[in-house]
């Protein structure tokens, strides 16, 4: 069996934006190092001051290197038959990929890690980076972070957890159907052992044990795997920032996807996008006129009086109310979509009722007013929702008092039967904070649970 231990440098922007500064490749027979290749390349784009300070690779160096479709071909011949390994084997070999797809070309090897490898055959070492494992060996590299130094170090490496590995931990890493072959490299395979098949809510953290990533699962464990086979470039690159997981069992999916959110806004995770945002702005508010008619508006928080809803953005709060005045024929004027006109556009398209142009009754009007303003949110009145909790024993519950979400919690089983009232809950809740996405969460649990309940009904 043949392998080739690859080292690159690069210009250091990420892997869609990373191009190769300096590429070295160690053709090994598992004893002895039988062909090589290396040579600097031209990245075609600047190389940051920084990246030079760590590698002492300069543009003057690389301005008269081959471009990289100069070299793919030889790249791609020597390392083809063989298991491609490198320290840290996603990092190298992605960006590599990346470069042949650029240029139409297919790039496809076994993959070999040597910090998973180093992991597993030498546990206990306060960190695998390669400088600290080849001090902790002696082996000497001779021009760190430059791709001949830490390619030639890593195939030393390679060749002495050859010699001690009796399990036979390389081959079982080799092994397609081996889940250990996709772990994130820093990530030891227990702690993915280890995860339960709940509900709950489960952590990514990188090696100083910072939270960079907080999700919700069905299954903990099937959906944290699921992560190290997602090919999309964010998820290839938190998953390289991984060192740990840990979780927190919730019994249900709403309280699951209820902590998510509040986790989320509490420790804004460099990975989390989506519900990342710290307060809303924007209040959605009711008033009557002179006439009777009930208007929706929309103003700073500050400056609206006891808010339906809460938005991060005009926009947000402006396309929920488009869609309200769809669905319940409301008239934009009086929802302030339309300033200024006497009769709103709507009218015209048949879209509204003509409240605005004295077509249809105040009373009419305001009925559907009220039913859109019943539907936004999770309305003003005092609920528990009850869920599965973490035991048999045990009820998860969602507290929810005059309209605004309190937070959740869990209670004895026969304890919850002699909590006659929703205040009774307080005192076993954890309080949250409410919020826009919270109240989406909810809205949504509380609509599928009626439409369940009217079709088992049918």
């Amino acid at each position: 069996m043949l392998y080739t231990v690859v080292d690159i440098e690069t210009t250091g922007n990420g892997y869609k934006g990373s191009k190769i500064t300096e590429i070295s490749i160690f053709v090994f027979d598992g004893k002895k190092v039988i062909d090589e290749f290396t040579s600097l390349v031209n990245p075609e784009q600047n190389i940051p001051a920084f990246i030079t300070n760590l590698t002492g690779i300069t543009n003057a160096m690389v301005r008269n290197a081959p471009k990289f479709y100069e070299i793919a071909k030889k790249v791609a011949e020597i390392t083809e038959g063989t298991i491609f390994v490198a320290h840290n084997v996603n990092f190298d070999y992605n960006i590599i990929q990346e470069e042949f797809k650029n240029l139409g070309f297919d790039f496809k090897r076994k993959k070999l890690c040597t910090v998973r490898l180093t992991r597993k055959i030498m546990p206990g070492l306060s960190s695998y980076s390669l400088g600290n494992i080849c001090t902790h060996e002696n082996i000497p590299i001779v021009g760190r972070h430059r791709a001949k130094g830490d390619a030639e170090a890593t195939t030393e490496l390679f060749r002495r957890l050859i010699e001690r590995d009796d399990n036979f931990t390389i081959n079982s890493f080799l092994n397609p159907k081996s889940r250990q072959a996709t772990l994130p490299p820093l990530l030891d395979k227990k702690v993915v052992d280890n995860l339960p098949e709940t509900f709950g809510v489960y952590y990514f953290k990188n090696i100083e044990k910072e939270v960079i990533y907080v999700g919700k699962a069905n299954n903990i464990k099937q959906r944290v795997i699921s992560h190290f086979y997602d090919k999309k470039k964010k998820e290839q690159t938190m998953c390289m920032e991984t060192a740990d997981i840990s979780f927190t069992k919730t019994g249900s999916e709403l309280l699951a996807l209820l902590h998510e959110s509040a986790e989320i806004k509490h420790r804004y995770p460099k990975f989390n996008r989506a519900q990342r945002r710290a307060s809303e702005a924007i209040g959605l508010f009711s008033y009557e006129d002179q006439k009777g008619i009930i208007h929706l508006a929309y103003n700073r928080l500050k400056l609206a009086p006891n808010p339906i809803m809460k938005y991060y953005t005009v926009t947000e709060c402006r396309n929920h109310l488009e869609a309200l005045c769809k669905e319940f024929e409301l008239c934009p004027k009086y929802c302030h979509l339309q300033t200024n006109v006497a009769s709103c556009f709507h009218y015209q398209l048949k879209e509204c009722k003509g409240v605005c142009c004295d077509k249809e009754t105040v009373e009419d009007y305001n009925k559907r007013v009220k039913e859109a303003i019943k539907s936004v949110g999770i309305g003003a009145e005092n609920l528990v929702i009850k869920e599965t909790g973490r035991t048999e024993n045990e009820v998860g519950f969602a507290l929810i008092l005059d309209g605004i979400y309190q937070g959740f919690g869990y209670v004895d089983m026969h304890k919850s039967e002699e909590l006659e009232n929703p205040e009774d809950y307080q005192f076993f809740v954890e309080p949250k904070k409410d919020n826009r996405d919270i109240q989406r969460i909810i809205a949504a649990y509380l609509k599928k649970q009626n439409t369940d309940n009217n079709e088992a009904t049918l």
